[in-house]
């Protein structure tokens, strides 16, 4: 029987234990990107479960969600627009800021980035907890456009990062942990 998509790439994701900090199991999809026929795959698969979607542009995530964001919009034949931590983007910028576990953070996007684009897709390496793409809905809502959906080449399900997501918005990733 033929492996499916999600095992043969779970095969190439190395686990690193204790990394950034002791206690947390780190998932790192770097070998998938290293691969060029896995990674081929990964933007065939989300095309594939994205595409009903019809976004208008793809927002990533910094940073890895630059990786996938500007990999799948050029599979998808879609611009990209890349949201920022502060600091990192020239001209006027519209921000939000939101919780941490321990602290804050924010994220910024250009003003005028999303201009005449409503549906958005965006994108990222991992869902986690769930609070930065909740927080990039927000600001994507902020900066006149709308989340269609998210697409996450993987997936920490036990976190429940997609119970912070908007409703009624898909939500697809690819490899579940």
């Amino acid at each position: 029987m033929a492996e499916s998509l999600e095992q043969q790439l779970r095969a190439l994701v190395r686990d690193v234990p204790d990394f950034p900090k002791p206690g947390i199991l780190f998932r790192d999809l770097t070998p998938v990107m290293r691969d060029p026929q896995a990674w081929k795959q990964v933007m065939e698969g989300m095309q594939q479960s994205l595409a009903g979607l019809q976004p208008e542009v793809i927002v990533g995530i910094e940073a890895r969600g630059f990786i996938v964001g500007t990999s799948l919009a050029m599979t998808m034949g879609l611009g990209f627009v890349p949201v920022r931590k502060p600091g990192k983007l020239p001209g006027p910028i519209t921000a939000v800021d939101y919780a941490l576990e321990y602290g804050s953070d924010r994220l910024e996007i250009q003003e005028g980035a999303l201009s005449g684009c409503q549906r958005v897709l965006v994108v990222d390496d991992l869902l986690a907890t769930g609070g930065t793409a909740a927080a990039c809905a927000e600001l994507v809502s902020r900066a006149g456009g709308a989340v269609c959906g998210y697409g996450f080449v993987a997936e920490l399900t036990a976190l429940g990062g997609r119970s912070k997501l908007p409703g009624g918005v898909l939500v697809e990733s690819l490899i579940h942990y």
